[in-house]
């Protein structure tokens, strides 16, 4: 069994292993072109390994570029990135390799995973312009490098303009009702004087946004955020060029409909259809939430008052405090409360093992399945400034089977930016956060369950992107089921289990604005979607989001609101015209998560088909027959609907 690969990275030979490593690649894919007879075992199999060995030489750089940012990861990082990419557009656009594929997709003897492989790939190859002249594919070639580039550029730019900015405040009388954890890690002292900084880092951002009592000051600080990095538009103009053209030299009318080649949606009629639908379901009950949350407020509300208030809404009508509950969401409690769950719902276990990684707060787990080892686990949980916002799920190692029928088990890191611990405080969870981790460790346990021995098809590999989401979805609704609570949510201090009034409260909470927030998504959703339709420039861009915000915000941003520019799902990620996803993967998993709960959540019969379906089986089918053979008929989207507690 193949070992587990150290995630060290040496910056200052990288450029050069690297380019020895693609040189080696390329002299091995001609070695294969040669074989006179070519078949799964002698040419898929080997090339598939390449792209393994390479993601494993080129991960580690690429996380710790997220995670423990400095000049020099930026540096190898932006230099690394043209020379990856010009080959692997090379490589899928190989004709050469793309018609011995056509030849292989014809063997007798291939098995369901190996035909899987050979039919995604030739598909792949049609979407990367195998079949087109050397010119175009030329041209193809530069905009990979150049959207590469520009993708890197714009995370870089938000993530320099988040650490940059920093608000100090002097005045006992602004942090008043701030809770204590929070001030504490505000808190500094400078010429005699206790003072507090703020910045928009999440965790100290969301604190002041959300108990923050100066309006003024809530202003300032949501202004300083929804402006970041403005010279990120001239960087969305370009982009959207880019992929406007790239889709157009691939055949297709435009990027929407080219990202939909390999989504299940079928078209983009049934994407608008969907999100809209969705909207018109929802659009009544946000009103009426706003509605109540004006009736509370002393103001007319404005986008930055909304946090604000709607905590006291929530104080109000469930007599929710955030603050009384995360006494009882330690940190290190709630995951090993989230691995008793896990062992308990899917009989997996995982354990600790001790290793020196890049930062002392990570760490690293073993898992277990059937009492054998299967996988690798490592959890990298608390802000700090070197690394990006947000949370995340990154595949590491892959499980397969390589030439010699050896076995490679997987490995992924979980990534969040929860409060820092430190010698004095514990990191105490908002509720928030233990949905995070728990949606992340559903898209985690998908890559480190998979049992399928392709590389392309293994893990999370080859899942249609409106799909991706659905396992890590599915996980975050136990986030609110009292007996999985009740594994974990203890108080640090006393011990004591959260009591069934407030786990009853939190649960009951769990809709609360519910419509409000499907608003804001479908907002995105429909925004990057219909940017993709056709091709926007300049101030195109902010009216077409203008005029989506006419049906979605209820309240109307201050125009210097500029969502878009740091807007990294679609413009640094992966999500474009593909942010409809969160919610179409939503439907899978509503509906698959009240079927686990109708029958009992530790009795269910249908969590372990959904193991043995879903999380073992990755993309070596599509996920609609997975979905499928899992319930017997197709996605319920009224789940959905049923599961927001929204009432048309």
């Amino acid at each position: 069994m193949a070992q587990f690969v150290s995630i060290d990275v040496d910056l200052e030979n990288f450029i050069p292993q690297l380019k020895q490593k693609l040189d080696a690649n390329n002299q091995k894919i001609q070695e294969l072109l040669a074989l006179e007879s070519k078949t799964h075992n002698n040419f898929v199999k080997p090339l598939e390994m390449l792209d393994e060995e390479l993601e494993l030489f080129f991960t580690p750089l690429s996380h710790l570029n997220s995670v423990a940012n400095s000049d020099k990861t930026q540096e190898i990082y932006t230099q690394a990135l043209p020379i990856i990419t010009e080959y692997s557009t090379k490589l899928s656009q190989n004709l050469d390799i793309f018609q011995a594929y056509k030849q292989i997709v014809k063997e007798q003897t291939l098995n369901q995973e190996q035909k899987r492989v050979v039919e995604l790939t030739l598909k792949d190859f049609k979407l990367s312009g195998a079949h087109l002249d050397d010119a175009t594919k030329k041209r193809l070639e530069e905009i990979n490098i150049q959207k590469s580039e520009l993708n890197n550029q714009f995370s870089q730019n938000l993530l320099d303009a988040t650490n940059a900015y920093e608000y100090i405040i002097e005045d006992e009388k602004d942090v008043e009702g701030i809770p204590a954890s929070d001030l504490e890690e505000a808190k500094f002292q400078e010429d005699g004087k206790t003072k507090y900084r703020f910045t928009l880092q999440m965790p100290s951002y969301l604190a002041y946004m959300t108990y923050g009592p100066n309006r003024v000051i809530r202003e300032e600080l949501y202004k300083a955020y929804v402006t970041r990095a403005p010279q990120n538009a001239q960087i969305i103009d370009e982009i959207l060029a880019l992929r406007h053209e790239m889709a157009q030299l691939l055949g297709f009318e435009n990027f929407a409909s080219y990202s939909l080649a390999s989504k299940m949606a079928k078209s983009e009629d049934d994407v608008i259809r969907f999100l809209e639908k969705l909207l018109e379901k929802s659009q009544n009950q946000a009103k009426e939430e706003l509605q109540e949350l004006q009736n509370i407020a002393d103001v007319e509300l404005q986008s930055f008052d909304t946090a604000y208030y709607a905590e006291k809404l929530k104080k109000e009508k469930y007599a929710i405090d955030e603050e009384e509950y995360r006494p009882y969401f330690e940190q290190q409690s709630v995951v090993n409360g989230l691995f008793s769950f896990l062992e308990k719902l899917f009989l997996i276990r995982f354990e600790k093992v001790k290793e020196k990684l890049y930062h002392e707060k990570v760490s690293t787990y073993h898992l277990f399945v059937d009492d054998k080892l299967h996988a690798k686990l490592y959890l990298d949980l608390e802000a700090r400034k070197s690394k990006r916002g947000g949370a995340w799920m990154h595949n590491f190692q892959t499980h397969l089977k390589d030439e010699n029928n050896q076995e490679h088990l997987a490995s992924a890191f979980v990534v969040c930016n929860f409060p820092p611990s430190s010698q004095n405080n514990p990191s105490l969870l908002r509720h928030d956060d233990v949905v995070t981790l728990f949606h992340e460790m559903g898209h985690t346990i998908h890559h480190l369950l998979s049992e399928v021995n392709e590389y392309s098809i293994s893990g999370v590999n080859g899942i249609e992107w409106d799909a991706v989401e659905y396992p890590s979805q599915f996980l975050e609704n136990f986030a609110y089921e009292k007996e999985v609570l009740q594994l974990f949510a203890k108080h640090y201090q006393s011990g004591e289990v959260l009591p069934d009034a407030m786990i009853e409260k939190l649960i009951r909470a769990k809709n609360f604005m519910s419509a409000s927030a499907m608003l804001r998504q479908l907002e995105f959703a429909l925004f990057d979607f219909k940017l993709h339709q056709k091709l926007y420039k300049g101030n195109r861009v902010q009216a077409l989001l203008n005029v989506i915000r006419q049906k979605t915000a209820l309240i109307q941003p201050p125009k210097y609101n500029k969502f878009q520019n740091g807007f990294a799902h679609i413009f640094a990620g992966g999500y474009a015209a593909g942010y409809y996803s969160y919610k179409w993967a939503e439907v899978l998993s509503a509906d698959s998560f009240l079927s686990v709960v109708e029958e009992g959540v530790f009795q269910s019969t249908l969590a372990q088909n959904y193991k043995e379906i879903i999380l073992k089986r990755g993309a070596s089918q599509s996920m609609r027959e997975l979905f499928e053979m899992l319930h017997h008929r197709q996605p319920n989207p009224d789940a959905l609907v049923e599961l927001s507690g929204i009432k048309e």
